[in-house]
């Protein structure tokens, strides 16, 4: 499954969704992209080893084409999303731009392609768990994607956090690690579950509850676009927790293949450390998650 983190389903109409306010967003003027800063996951004190990747033949990131913003087809019918951004920039930190190659795959054979040696490296938001981990190398999480309060824009609270919902009704999509999120971290609020992820936007808008919990990447994108017209705005967090959300995205690498694991790693730490990583992730999430 996909990783934890996400929790929600990406496809179908979200997907489209998704798509459509790419486009827009992504034409947009540079300055709408300066909402918040990406948080730091790697040590810029801290010195990785670089294993010496000069003799590897062929680094082919799998990927798959309905996860957006992170890899989908844009309009002209290219691959494209954050993880195909990212995945040449890692290239080109490790000198292996001649040698790069993407390809995406129907997600349910990633894991399987990736042990058949169809590929060297997975970059599709796969949910780390202890059986994988048995059979391939995960690199450090390089992306957190948290958990927010969306609420109405005219609703007055006593005070502009979490504890202003304190007694209040918040919506949540049933059955999700957001639902036992908010239930565990905020006991006092009044939990109203929802059937699924569009019921819950609906009953934002129509006033049914003053604020919803859930993923700050679909209330991020749900919030920009025509439907919501312009009714809300986040109040409080970002909220993590690797408990509920998982460790957070991350590349997997073929089990025997340590080195390259390795060098991915120390890449991802040079790419965080210039602001690379941070350039790339405000090209597709100008609303910003944190």
């Amino acid at each position: 499954m996909r990783a934890k983190v996400t929790s929600l389903d990406l496809m179908g109409l979200w997907a489209m969704i998704f798509g459509l306010l790419l486009c827009l967003l992504l034409s947009a003027p540079p300055a709408r992209a300066q909402a918040t800063d990406l948080p730091i996951l790697f040590d810029a004190r801290e010195r990785l080893v670089r294993p010496d990747v000069s003799s590897v033949l062929r680094l082919r990131f799998l990927t798959t084409t309905d996860f957006p913003p992170f890899n989908f087809t844009d309009q002209s019918g290219r691959l494209s999303g954050f993880h195909i951004d990212l995945a040449r920039a890692l290239c080109e930190e490790l000198g292996l731009q001649a040698r790069c190659q993407i390809q995406a795959l129907p997600y349910g054979q990633l894991v399987s392609a990736l042990e058949a040696g169809q590929g060297e490296a997975v970059m599709a938001g796969i949910a780390v768990t202890p059986e994988l981990r048995q059979r391939f190398n995960f690199t450090r999480p390089y992306l957190l994607l948290p958990a927010r309060f969306l609420m109405q824009g005219d609703t007055v609270l006593p005070r502009q956090d979490a504890e202003g919902l304190f007694g209040r009704k918040v919506g949540v999509v049933k059955d999700t690690a957001h639902a036992a999120m908010l239930n565990n971290f905020f006991p006092d609020i009044e939990a109203v579950a929802f059937e699924n992820q569009d019921a819950l936007m609906k009953a934002l808008k129509d006033k049914q509850v003053p604020a919803v919990f859930a993923d700050a990447l679909q209330l991020s994108f749900w919030m920009m676009s025509p439907a919501a017209a312009g009714c809300c705005r986040f109040l409080d967090g970002p909220f993590l927790s690797e408990r509920h959300l998982g460790e957070g995205m991350t590349i997997m690498v073929g089990g025997q293949d340590a080195a390259l694991m390795a060098a991915l790693e120390s890449a991802l730490a040079a790419l965080s450390k210039d602001g690379r990583l941070e350039e790339i992730y405000l090209r597709y999430f100008p609303a910003g998650l944190f």
